[in-house]
């Protein structure tokens, strides 16, 4: 229990977030305006776990760089891919697992929408390896 508050002061923005996505992704689908649009499902998707990652990743550099600025941080890439990207891919896969058995039918489990949210994790991946390399370098 002490290790979930603790997550929850070092990362309470990540934290936050993904309370969101797990209520967004449970409750009923309302209708919306935007139904119209092609494949906005998947979009919303996308967009939904980048954020997450880009979260998780900001708020990890956030908390382990250096307090001499002179110093680069101490970033473990390790740390970063399994926190960063494969948690919240594995996240997506029970949500998607949890919606298709749990929600009574109100909801339905998309093995597309899990590829989606991989792959809004991923281009946060990519933007986030650019990100390291480029303060690495400077």
């Amino acid at each position: 229990m002490n290790y979930l508050l603790h997550l929850v002061k070092k990362y309470p923005f990540s934290c936050l977030c993904i309370l969101v996505v797990w209520i967004i992704c449970l409750i009923p689908v309302p209708e919306h305006p935007l139904k119209h649009i092609a494949f906005i499902d998947k979009w919303t998707h996308i967009a939904m776990y980048a954020v997450v990652c880009a979260l998780i990743w900001t708020e990890y550099y956030k908390n382990h760089r250096k307090t001499n600025q002179q110093t680069r941080p101490e970033i473990s890439l390790k740390k970063l891919l399994w926190w960063g990207w494969l948690a919240p891919i594995l996240m997506s896969g029970l949500i998607e697992i949890v919606q298709e058995n749990c929600t009574g039918g109100n909801r339905s489990g998309d093995w597309l929408d899990f590829a989606a949210n991989s792959t809004g994790a991923t281009l946060t991946l990519c933007a986030g390896m650019l990100w390291v390399w480029f303060r690495a370098r400077g």
